[in-house]
């Protein structure tokens, strides 16, 4: 006997990386459950928020971020799954299955990791009030929960919205914020677009990141990663399992199940440490000039003198400073500098090795096999092999019988 068939609105923006990462996951429940649906994803989403009245179908999961798609789904009569945010206040909830990407716990893994490298100081770059950004307040005051509960001083700005008028006149006061900060300091910014913000100034003014201004920020979106010169630090959303969710309620309604869960909060994938949040508590200014060369220049192929030459005192001087704030050589750090972007290439990315041993600095393909060989014990297309197993394995939506 075959299933019914049901047609299925996905209200979401196609063209946002974490509406098709939600999307993503609804689309693993349908591969591995039972049931025959068929899916309608308008291309114009504008365009689909403006005639909700038109809806003909048997479901619908909506992304609930969106006031115009929450004000006209509410009372709706067809079976409904909501996506979006999570509050404090949970009146704020609509009367729905309702699946959250919980934001106070999003905070709490950037704060954490940037607290256990010993910084003592903290800011947050938001986003201006605004209904369609209700997520950047409720992360704002978990932010200011967090650091005053641990007895140390928030700094906050929310900045203005960005686009192409806009763009010089927002960046300049960023740059005015970001000077007033005391350092070291470590930034958290509310997405991943905000973060690069942050580079971007940080680089104009001259501020070392991660050195004086460690950054992270939210998302792990693929394409913000590596548009710095500094690699940023991310906190994974847990998007896959969110979608997943998602589908699993709407399936369960249209069986007929009553016995539903109101409200899921879906934590955070884990922290994605890169270079920007890579904070030491350097104390030798002399050494900071060194390490800052070395993580914007290491993968040019450069050289001990070079450095030597950029902070401008005798080797000798640098290489003892060097070994008693680090505990190793120069040399070695600019080896594990290379290293350690290497690696980062073959698990992010699906460039060739011989273009990654380029990119990173090394003479030939044979030489990083070598480097590998003599670190890991393996060759760099055991690691990625490896590695990609690895997160697959971590993005795979947890099942569950409630």
């Amino acid at each position: 006997m075959f299933n019914k068939r049901y047609s299925i609105r996905l209200l979401f923006n196609a063209n946002k990386v974490y509406d098709r990462q939600v999307t993503a996951g609804i689309g693993e429940f349908l591969q591995g459950a039972q049931c025959d649906w068929d899916i309608f994803l308008e291309e114009d989403f504008h365009s689909a928020k403006h005639n909700l009245g038109e809806i003909r179908c048997d479901g619908i999961i909506a992304d609930f971020d969106d006031p115009v798609i929450e004000q006209a789904l509410s009372n709706c009569d067809i079976p409904v799954v909501a996506v979006g945010s999570s509050y404090r206040d949970a009146s704020k909830y609509p009367a729905l299955p309702y699946v959250a990407t919980d934001n106070h716990a999003l905070v709490k893994c950037a704060y954490e990791h940037l607290k256990k490298t010993g910084l003592r100081q903290f800011a947050f770059y938001g986003l201006p009030e605004d209904e369609t950004c209700r997520y950047s307040r409720e992360r704002e005051q978990s932010f200011y929960e967090l650091v005053q509960g641990d007895g140390f001083h928030p700094f906050v700005y929310r900045g203005q919205n960005t686009s192409q008028g806009t763009w010089t006149q927002a960046m300049h006061q960023l740059k005015y914020w970001i000077q007033s900060l005391p350092q070291p300091i470590g930034i958290i910014a509310v997405t991943d677009s905000r973060a690069r913000h942050v580079l971007q100034c940080c680089d104009h003014l001259g501020i070392f990141v991660p050195d004086q201004s460690a950054v992270i920020g939210i998302d792990n979106e693929k394409m913000a990663r590596n548009l710095n010169r500094v690699s940023l630090s991310s906190v994974g959303q847990g998007t896959h399992q969110m979608g997943y969710q998602a589908a699993k309620f709407l399936h369960q309604m249209l069986q007929g199940q009553d016995s539903i869960t109101k409200q899921v909060l879906v934590g955070p994938t884990g922290v994605f440490a890169r270079q920007s949040s890579d904070f030491k508590a350097l104390q030798d200014p002399n050494v900071i000039q060194a390490m800052h060369y070395i993580r914007q220049n290491a993968c040019r192929g450069i050289k001990v003198e070079q450095v030597v030459d950029y902070v401008g005192i005798s080797r000798s001087n640098l290489e003892k400073r060097f070994l008693e704030e680090h505990g190793h050589s120069i040399h070695h750090e600019l080896h594990q500098t290379k290293f350690n972007r290497a690696k980062d290439l073959l698990r992010t990315t699906v460039l060739p090795t011989s273009e990654i041993a380029k990119i990173c600095g090394y003479p030939s393909l044979q030489y990083l096999y070598t480097v590998f060989n003599k670190n890991l014990q393996q060759t760099p297309k055991d690691y990625r092999i490896e590695q990609n197993q690895s997160l697959a394995q971590e993005q795979q939506p947890a099942v569950s019988d409630s």
